[in-house]
């Protein structure tokens, strides 16, 4: 049997990158996947890949800033699977550019997605977990809640805020059997990850092979973050919580 046998887990962000690597991987351990993702093509691309392994999958296309698109996503899992008991809060993106030049169209579109949908999937799916007694919840924060980082002031201040809202859920709903961490990538061999590495460069910031090797030995596996989020999704961390899980190979360690 696998870690999440017969769990329901919803996977924000779940079509590419991490979240990809997730919903393949809490299908394999058992449970039954609902991606919302906006980037339909991709979703359906990994719902595909997932069955064909012999997984349970759905997709559900949202923008998850919106709280109408959210609230529709996750009552179209609940009809498909029943209410979730895993919650992998893993959508969101960054703008990089010098802190001078960041608009407020920019602060607050990035805040809306990687904060404000935090918020908006957590509280859409809190209900369901408390009624059937309890459930886990994980969070995509980064080494970046702790670390900053020139030309990403924006990016780091919303992932500080992520960092703290699990925190703060986690306290706020143990006494009913509700479980929220944090997972925290380093650099990963993402789009988003590629993309930051080659933006910061750009932009006049090392962020060389020759760099990361300093900062983190090498760069990150979208799959060793996986493994992360299954470990604090699993009934395996069950006295784990309010926790941040750094993956990043020693970066906010040195």
């Amino acid at each position: 049997m696998g870690r999440l046998s017969g769990k329901i887990a919803i996977i924000s962000g779940g079509a590419t990158g991490m979240g990809g690597a997730a919903s393949h991987l809490f299908a394999a351990e058992g449970a039954r996947v609902a991606i919302i993702d906006r980037n339909e093509a991709a979703a359906r691309v990994t719902v595909d890949s997932i069955r064909a392994s012999g997984g349970i999958a759905e997709a559900f296309i949202a923008d998850v800033s919106d709280e109408a698109q959210v609230i529709a996503a996750v009552k179209g899992a609940d009809a498909a699977f029943g209410a979730a008991n895993v919650l992998f809060n893993h959508a969101g993106t960054i703008v990089i550019k010098p802190f001078l030049e960041t608009t407020l169209t920019e602060w607050d579109w990035l805040h809306a997605v990687n904060v404000r949908s935090m918020f908006l999937m957590t509280r859409a799916v809190l209900p369901g977990m408390i009624a059937q007694g309890g459930g886990a919840i994980v969070c995509t924060s980064s080494i970046s809640a702790v670390a900053g980082t020139p030309m990403e002031v924006l990016y780091d201040t919303t992932k500080g805020a992520v960092h703290m809202f699990a925190r703060a859920i986690a306290v706020e709903f143990r006494d009913r059997n509700i479980r929220c961490n944090a997972v925290c990538p380093g650099f990963i061999r993402t789009p988003h990850g590629l993309r930051e590495v080659d933006e910061l460069t750009r932009l006049g910031v090392d962020a060389s092979e020759a760099a990361l090797a300093v900062q983190q030995g090498r760069i990150g596996e979208p799959e060793e973050v996986a493994r992360a989020a299954l470990f604090l999704a699993s009934d395996d961390a069950s006295f784990v919580n309010g926790t941040h899980l750094f993956v990043d190979n020693g970066f906010t360690a040195a």
